[in-house]
Order: C-alpha cells, then structure tokens, then sequence
C-alpha cells in the first residue's frame, strides 16, 4: 500500500514534474498551490490545476495576499520590475520572495497532519541554491525535521530533485510524458514567456542541455 502525499504545485516545469514522478511512488490526495500575489502566479496555478486533474489529485489554492502587502521582492505585483539577466547574476535576488518556501512548507505541513498524511513534496532543486536561502538541501533537511519534531505522525519532507539540475529535471519529465508546454516558468507573467528574465534563460539552457524539445513560446 503506497503512503500518502502532499505536493506543493506551482505550475512550473519542476514542480509538474515532482507531480508525475509521486504519483508512480506515493498516493498524492492533494495538491496545493499557492497563490502569493507574484507577478506571474495566474499563468503558474491554471496549469497546475491542469496537471493534478490530469493526474487524478485534489487541487487546490491557497492565498497568501499579506506576501504581497509586506514583503519586499520584486517577483510580487506590489514590487519593481523584474530584471533581465542570467539566474546566476546578483540582481536576480531582487526576486527572492523572503522565507517562501517555509513559509508554504509549514502550511502544508499543518494539511498534511490534518489529512492523516505522512509526507510533503517540493520540487526545489539543485540550480536553485545559489539564489534562494529556502531551496537549500540544508533548509530542506532542517525544516523536516522541524516538521517531524511538530507533527504528531512525524510528517516528513521530500525534494527528490534537490541534488538535479534542471536539464535533468527535464529529461526526467520527458520521460513521463509532461507536456511542457502546459507549464510556466517566466517571472513577468505577461502572455507568452518573454525569454529575457533569469527563470526564462535558466528554462531555455535546460532543454538545450537535455537536448529535449522546447515548446515553450518566447517573445524574444
């Protein structure tokens, strides 16, 4: 008998890929999504509405509008402009939206309790520990294991893409039959992915790298 999931479920590229690969591992009752007032949030959640339907899961969507009322990052509708550039640039963490992922780690841990389930997927991966604090490996061990210590059933963090690079990730989805094209990476959230902004260039490197189709559409 498989145990229970929760996956946290963007709509990018990584985390619709964490959604295929649990759901051969785990029996994923819920995905979750959380709205946070970034810029490009409603081209991520109608596709990971998509997936989790596609994939038999519960969907649903959590706000989180105070993110954008108090926090300072330009990725939220109430900050600057997003930057163009590589992900590796320093400018890049102007879009670092602060403690994100822990913050979304302990909702979820909270659901996962209260539906009698054992553990929470994330897709965070390799390429992005140098920008952001809470995609780390040492972030993600530490916060399980706040998790487990907070839990009664001992709930445990899962980031099976933590030591991946995204090319990999993208030759893992390949594999199970993603559709890519339903999946959204750009931060400016504008019709089609405008192929400038660190998350568009580190999309862009990925399926060269894996030498897999790109179907995305760039403005440039």
């Amino acid at each position: 008998m498989k145990q229970k999931a929760l996956i946290i479920i963007s709509g990018g590229l990584d985390s619709v890929t964490a959604l295929y690969q649990a759901t051969a591992n785990y029996d994923v009752e819920l995905g979750v999504s959380f709205n946070y007032s970034s810029k490009h949030n409603h081209k991520e959640i109608p596709f990971a509405k998509y997936h989790c339907i596609r994939m038999g899961v519960r969907h649903i969507v959590v706000n989180l509008d105070f993110m954008n009322e108090y926090f300072n990052s330009t990725l939220l509708r109430s900050g600057g402009m997003i930057p163009d550039g590589h992900y590796a640039d320093a400018i890049m963490k102007q879009t670092v939206v602060p403690f994100r992922n822990g913050i979304m780690l302990s909702i979820a841990a909270g659901m996962a309790e209260s539906l009698e389930i054992s553990k929470i997927i994330i897709g965070a991966h390799f390429d992005d520990h140098g920008i952001y604090p809470d995609c780390r490996e040492a972030f993600i061990k530490t916060m399980s294991n706040a998790v487990s210590l907070g839990t009664f059933n001992n709930t445990e963090i899962l980031s099976p893409f933590q030591k991946m690079k995204k090319s990999e990730i993208v030759s893992l989805g390949n594999s199970l039959g993603v559709d890519f094209s339903r999946t959204w990476s750009c931060y400016k959230g504008r019709e089609v992915h405008c192929g400038k902004c660190g998350t568009c260039i580190a999309r862009k490197e990925a399926f060269i790298s894996a030498g897999v189709n790109d179907p995305t559409v760039y403005a440039e």
